[in-house]
């Protein structure tokens, strides 16, 4: 775990404000700090598929390597919800029937895209102190991910709107509020105009009584595999996952419930991310040592001691990173259909 120290090691992914309705707008307020906002290509597209996730995810990390009994199982997977034809269907070819898209938690289109494809993304040199530097990657690597989620996608059939960015120095205000939250150092995705938040220096030296990312892993790779946790809110967005899950923790009896709804939430992110670093580790690149960095680095991010238990713990953190990672396929990042210590 993180040495314990003065300061408490990071909390992350972690974005405001907990349990946000897709279309949520902040209070207005007179003040406001300048962003770059920039469009980056992107994806969109989906098909489904019920999943076990079996014990692996509760073991420790130390015994991971096993293979964890997965199945897709035949049989009632639900109900879908008709979206009609999207995106890759040509209204014009009456051979292609029109897509029906299924936006529920357990069996969402998401989990029949498979794995990503091998997407090249040399990352080269950079230095997370350097905030110019950062924020060139942090561009940089949201093309690659775009290229590595978008076919897969729109073979599934849903039509895509890029994510777009806000990359600070310092500090920021947007659509959901102040960047970085105040007291906090992590980015965050905001579905209400689909948008990645972050302040380099945050993120990389910490803020207040926050470490930063760097005091984990100094090498970039693991603000990068940060980064593509919030790409997984956006292809979460995409896929009606973000919006099934807010109708069902606004329905939730107790704030215990919405806190459980929110870890299964944010720790299927991390195995989206896990899928990603993934499909780029052979020209990122990520050679063993640095897979251990990445492996170690989202082992010691989640919730601690004396926070809300909305992200789940740093040990299944890690383990659904890892789970993207080794499995590669999005059925394998179904979150919603697993024991409940899994995702505590």
């Amino acid at each position: 775990m993180f040495p314990q120290g003065a300061r408490p090691a990071p909390r992350g992914p972690y974005g405001p404000p907990r349990h946000t309705p897709p279309h949520w707008r902040p209070p207005r307020r007179k003040s406001s700090a300048g962003v770059i906002v920039g469009g980056l290509l992107g994806l969109g597209a989906f098909v489904f598929a019920v999943l076990i996730v079996g014990a692996a995810l509760a073991n420790n990390t130390r015994d991971y390597e096993a293979d964890s009994p997965v199945s897709r199982p035949d049989g009632p997977r639900g109900t879908a919800e008709p979206d009609g034809p999207r995106g890759t269907t040509d209204p014009g070819d009456p051979a292609r029937p029109a897509v029906r898209l299924d936006r529920s938690l357990k069996n969402n289109t998401l989990y029949q895209i498979g794995a990503l494809p091998k997407t090249r993304c040399a990352a080269g040199s950079a230095n997370i102190y350097n905030s110019g530097q950062l924020k060139a990657l942090i561009m940089k690597t949201g093309l690659c991910m775009g290229r590595a989620w978008k076919p897969r996608l729109e073979q599934a059939g849903i039509a895509f709107t890029p994510p777009k960015y806000a990359i600070v120095a310092r500090s920021g205000r947007g659509a959901c509020g102040d960047f970085p939250m105040r007291g906090s150092i992590v980015p965050y995705y905001c579905p209400s105009n689909m948008t990645i938040y972050a302040s380099t220096s945050a993120m990389a030296s910490g803020r207040g009584d926050q470490r930063g990312y760097g005091d984990l892993v100094s090498w970039h790779g693991g603000i990068i595999g940060m980064m593509a946790h919030e790409y997984g809110h956006h292809v979460q967005q995409l896929s009606g996952l973000s919006q099934t899950r807010w109708e069902q923790s606004r329905r939730a009896s107790s704030e215990s419930q919405r806190l459980a709804i929110s870890r299964r939430f944010e720790l299927q992110a991390n195995c989206l991310s896990g899928m990603f670093m993934r499909s780029v580790s052979g020209t990122y690149p990520i050679p063993a040592a640095r897979r251990q960095n990445l492996f170690y680095f989202f082992s010691n991010v989640g919730d601690w001691p004396g926070y809300p238990r909305d992200h789940g713990s740093p040990k299944n953190s890690g383990a659904w990173f890892r789970q993207g990672w080794q499995r590669q396929q999005a059925y394998q990042c179904n979150t919603w259909s697993v024991g409940s210590s899994t995702v505590s």
